[in-house]
């Protein structure tokens, strides 16, 4: 297994993660009207799951011996905050991290089931993810 590559690897991953805190909890703030309370409480619990990915991600890293990043990826602002705005943008974003895992995994499969395992499990969310904001973003009946 090629050790910096997997650190790098896990590095993109925390990164992202640590863009998703930001991203939903800016979502969270701007969200208004009659649906706001479960809407943000969803936006929040996936802020409070992003760091923890972040730090699982982290964990990896000084397990193999790396040093975990201090940066975050770019985040940009589109100042749409419709409700259907902000779910286009989450959905953007669960995928690329659903790629960055992908990456993850090609790296390590057969080579590290630790790491296999937590990057599988990682996709696993991901993926869920990706279908709940698409659940959401159709509209009733169809």
């Amino acid at each position: 297994m090629d050790t910096k590559k997997v650190t790098d690897a896990l590095n993109v991953i925390m990164e992202n993660e640590l863009a998703g805190v930001v991203r939903y909890t800016h979502y969270s703030l701007m969200v208004f009207g009659h649906n706001r309370i479960p809407i943000v409480k969803w936006l929040r619990d996936q802020a409070a799951e992003s760091l923890t990915h972040a730090d699982r991600a982290g964990e990896h890293v000084t397990t193999l011996g790396g040093h975990p990043s201090l940066r975050i990826s770019a985040l940009l602002e589109t100042h749409k905050h419709a409700i259907n705005d902000i779910l286009q943008e989450s959905l953007h974003h669960e995928k690329g991290q659903l790629e960055n895992y992908k990456t993850l995994l090609g790296l390590v499969e057969g080579q590290n089931v630790f790491l296999e395992e937590y990057a599988r499990e990682m996709i696993c969310d991901e993926e869920a993810h990706i279908a709940e904001v698409q659940k959401m973003m159709r509209a009733p009946g169809t």
